[in-house]
């Protein structure tokens, strides 16, 4: 009897995984970019108000979600990535906002932020999908 090892994982081994591995990394980005930081700044001069995020806080994190976008566009279907990254980063962004607003304006953000994942999730996993295809050749 012989037995046979497949050194990479089918179609479904990489969903199977890659999904949940997918949503933790997206998560994980959430955490360490945004989710600590919840208060506002006032400028005691102008008495403008900024915040809860800095821009270097957001771009860090936007930055590093396109390089998970990009990983997963690389191994999973785009089809796959953008609705996992969109819920994985919404859940925890829209739960602190909501924990924090009493307007109820959160879930308007919430749905930009969804809307927003989805869209560059999935820009950035098809580009790198379509790379992939073309380098490939397959």
């Amino acid at each position: 009897m012989t037995t046979h090892f497949q050194s990479v994982p089918s179609g479904a081994q990489l969903t199977l995984l890659g999904g949940p591995l997918l949503a933790a990394a997206t998560v994980g980005t959430w955490l360490a970019w945004l989710s600590w930081n919840t208060g506002y700044r006032i400028d005691p001069a102008t008495g403008a108000v900024s915040g809860p995020y800095a821009v270097w806080q957001v771009a860090g994190c936007v930055l590093t979600l396109a390089v998970v976008a990009a990983a997963g566009g690389w191994w999973l279907s785009p089809w796959l990535v953008a609705p996992v990254m969109a819920v994985a980063f919404t859940v925890p962004w829209a739960v602190q906002a909501a924990s924090n607003d009493d307007s109820g304006l959160w879930a308007v953000g919430a749905t930009l932020v969804l809307t927003g994942t989805a869209a560059g999730s999935g820009v950035v996993s098809l580009g790198t999908r379509l790379l992939r295809l073309r380098l490939t050749g397959a």
